[in-house]
């Protein structure tokens, strides 16, 4: 208890955040996109509800709704105000595609310039998992000569990089045999092997400083070339065939700095499928087999039309089937990598949408009836309490004790999830709450009267506590397991508020397995040694006398009497 209150002050919050019933919200209508302008199909349009509700339910139990709206719009109601962030990625796309990089320049227009002058992979970076074989090209050694931008630029981006040594296996990207670029385009870069002589103009024309940093064409993973931008605007790149796509990452984490690895920031790992696996150690193989230095070396991953990350492949091909993307710790947050580990997670949406409108909306049900709500759980806890004081007398100390500690227990837990994990209570987690009481007092009640059993059959109270409880253990566990099991099935196929209910029920459930075994249980034992429950005082609710008597009385009550 003391160190879950320590750390829920730690956290600056002593309460608990409330759902979109209580405390309202936000409201975010999305509208889908195609590029005939037809209305789009309705099975994509159900696939994007379900990546939505799937996207919103990994940033935590908050009770968040998604609905479809006609055939075109997709509404998505957030608990708490200010969520832009949520909403933000709950319609993001999330196409992500690795593509081999040919060319890199500023992100400015770079028609007439001589040279271009970026910092390649300053956004991220990627490496497999476990290892740095693969760095930002950032890193690389730098030219003291400062870029227009005023940042230093690599040897290898100083002058034309050299044609890569080797080409592409199975035709899946272009071949590395050099080609003189067009003659009406500038000096300067390296265009051999890009037979796309729209790509190379639109490259050079193209202004990734402006607010829109999404290339046309770049999102599209049937392009054979694209132009493309980074995600802070500072260079931009020409990118070859998508040699990984998004849908070959079986699962991605957000994972914390690691020191030991070098790494500074938050990172993603991706763990890649069978056929993932081997696209990107070919990808990377290719890469690999450029000179050193050489834009080519390496390998842009790119999400919804931005790259952000084109790590140089410098330690050998990546084959593990597994990679981690990272970046500058200012920007690749906690938040950043959680975000972007959910989105991929999950998949992309199959269709593109853009918000229509965004809304804070009040709560649907107010303050009275949370107040209705709590004197509920008030009341039913009032009950308990004078049922178990009346029929266990000193016993029931015991059972209102422990009750105040699960109490306390669950208060505090339930405020340390909504700081970690979105946890927002809502009217059906106060159900479940409520409905735990029950629960919570059932194990009482076993133990009680497995106890009362050996004294019943003329056993002294101390020697009959731990046969008590060996009896009384098995059933409690058995009891408690049915109930965790209901309760992680209805999570997992329930949604909304159903899925909350649960969520609470599985909770309040753990909670009681741990009070009943490091509260109740040891309770008992001290209070067997007091004179007061030794003795068995008629007030104590072990008096040997009275219980034989009860047990007599009970026996020779005539059949069909018994109730």
């Amino acid at each position: 208890m003391a160190a879950l209150t320590g750390v829920m002050f730690l956290q600056g919050r002593p309460t608990p955040k409330l759902g979109l019933d209580l405390a309202g919200g936000t409201t975010v209508t999305l509208t889908a996109r195609t590029e005939s302008g037809e209305t789009p199909p309705a099975v994509q349009m159900n696939q994007a509800v379900k990546i939505m509700t799937q996207r919103v339910n990994g940033l935590g139990v908050s009770d968040a709704e998604v609905a479809k709206q006609g055939n075109r719009n997709i509404v998505v109601n957030v608990p708490g105000e200010g969520q832009d962030r949520v909403v933000q990625l709950i319609g993001t796309t999330a196409k992500l595609q690795f593509r081999k990089v040919f060319a890199i320049a500023d992100g400015r227009p770079s028609r007439g310039s001589a040279s271009p002058s970026p910092s390649p992979g300053a956004s991220g970076g990627a490496a497999p998992s476990g290892s740095p074989s693969a760095s930002p090209s950032g890193k690389a050694s730098s030219s003291g000569t400062p870029s227009p931008r005023g940042k230093a630029v690599s040897q290898a981006l100083a002058a034309p990089s050299p044609s890569p040594s080797a080409s592409a296996s199975g035709g899946s990207s272009p071949s590395a045999s050099p080609s003189a670029p067009p003659a009406d385009l500038p000096l300067g870069q390296d265009y051999s092997g890009i037979d796309d002589k729209a790509v190379i103009q639109q490259f050079e024309k193209l202004d990734c400083s402006g607010p829109d940093k999404r290339a046309p064409g770049a999102n599209d993973p049937n392009r054979k070339w694209v132009a493309a931008c980074d995600q802070d605007g500072q260079a931009k790149y020409i990118l070859g065939p998508v040699r990984v796509e998004g849908t070959q990452v079986d699962d991605a984490n957000a994972l914390p700095p690691d020191p030991q690895q070098g790494q500074s920031s938050w990172t993603v790992a991706l763990k890649f499928k069978s056929q993932g696996a081997r696209q990107f150690g070919q990808v990377t193989s290719e890469a690999y087999q450029a000179p050193a230095g050489s834009p080519r070396r390496q390998v842009a991953i790119v999400l919804d039309g931005q790259v952000i990350s084109a790590p140089s492949i410098d330690n050998g091909a990546i084959t593990g089937g597994t990679a981690s993307i990272y970046g500058p710790p200012e920007s690749f947050t906690q938040s950043y990598a959680t975000d972007l580990a959910n989105v991929l997670k999950y998949g992309a949406l199959p269709l593109e949408f853009t918000q229509s409108s965004i809304d804070e909306v009040s709560s649907t049900l107010g303050s009275d009836q949370l107040r209705g709500g709590l004197i509920a759980g008030a009341i039913g806890l009032a009950l308990v309490v004078l049922y178990c004081m009346l029929y266990y007398r000193g016993l029931g100390l015991v059972a209102v004790g422990s009750l105040l500690v699960a109490s306390a227990i669950t208060y505090v837990s339930v405020v340390i999830l909504g700081e970690n994990m979105g946890f927002r209570l809502s009217l059906p987690h106060i159900i479940g709450l409520i409905v735990s009481i029950g629960i919570t007092a059932d194990s009482f009640i076993v133990y009680f009267e497995r106890l009362r059993d050996e004294l019943r059959a003329g056993r002294a109270l101390r020697p009959s506590v731990e046969p008590a409880w060996r009896r009384a253990r098995r059933t409690i566990l058995v009891a408690d397991a049915v109930t965790f099991l209901a309760a992680v099935v209805l999570y997992f196929l329930a949604v909304g508020g159903v899925r909350g209910f649960a969520f609470a029920m599985g909770l309040t459930t753990l909670i009681d397995v741990v009070v009943v075994f490091f509260f109740t249980k040891p309770l008992v034992t001290l209070l067997a040694r007091r004179k007061f429950f030794h003795r068995g005082h008629p007030l104590s609710g072990l008096d040997p006398k009275r219980l034989r008597r009860t047990q007599a009385a009970a026996a020779a009550r005539p059949t069909g009497q018994e109730a």
